[in-house]
């Protein structure tokens, strides 16, 4: 007696569902996510092994290039990188414009708070903050190069970064501090920056620095 086939079915699994949810997710992150702001300057940081995670809010980081010029940004108070509920940035501007009688609108005061690191004396900050884009900053940047304006004052006659330290840390006692050094920036260049920091009585800073890759040999 011949065997009775049964009808054989290939297995079906509806994608639809899976699709809906992976449009979901990617609208959700293109909605939330924001982008790191681009530096003011490139630094090439040295290498080592340490893995300690540099903190990314409630921070002030001075950035040293190579040419021994000094950018500096800082991080506002929040739970994110981007939360400016603190206005941490805008009251420190708002307190070196009072120090340098420049006077920033609030809508100045505003955009200051998203925009990325800078290196340019106080007295040209209204115009950097009111460029339309970053080509025009960078355009400025360019300008002040030129008349050897660039990077924030942090010598004797004018010791600007000293009093971008003092009101960061009136405002934010616990604010935190890193330095980003280029590889082939100068030490004397960097000693000044640590000196003006322990003249503001900061001992306490993060060295920023790429992860270096350590190779482990197995003995034979």
């Amino acid at each position: 007696m011949p065997k009775i086939k049964l009808p054989h079915k290939s297995p079906h699994i509806d994608m639809t569902p899976m699709v809906d949810l992976f449009s979901l997710l990617l609208t959700f992150f293109m909605l939330t996510t924001s982008f790191k702001p681009q530096e003011a300057a490139v630094i090439d940081t040295p290498a080592s092994i340490s893995e300690k995670q540099a903190p990314d809010i409630n921070v002030m980081t001075f950035l040293v290039s190579k040419e021994g010029k000094v950018y500096f940004a800082l991080s506002d108070k929040g739970q994110t990188a981007s939360d400016t509920g603190f206005h941490f940035r805008s009251k420190v501007l708002a307190e070196m414009g009072k120090k340098y009688t420049v006077n920033f609108t609030p809508a100045q005061l505003k955009k200051f708070e998203s925009l990325s690191s800078f290196g340019l004396p106080v007295q040209y900050l209204p115009k950097w903050i009111d460029a339309k884009d970053q080509a025009e900053r960078d355009a400025l940047q360019a300008e002040l190069v030129k008349m050897k304006k660039d990077g924030i004052p942090y010598d004797s006659a004018d010791n600007q970064l000293a009093y971008w330290i003092f009101y960061a840390r009136s405002i934010s006692p616990s604010v935190e501090v890193q330095i980003k050094g280029d590889v082939d920036a100068d030490y004397k260049n960097v000693k000044e920056i640590l000196d003006i920091l322990q003249e503001k009585q900061v001992n306490k800073f993060n060295l920023t620095t790429n992860l270096e890759k350590v190779e482990i040999k197995l003995q034979k």
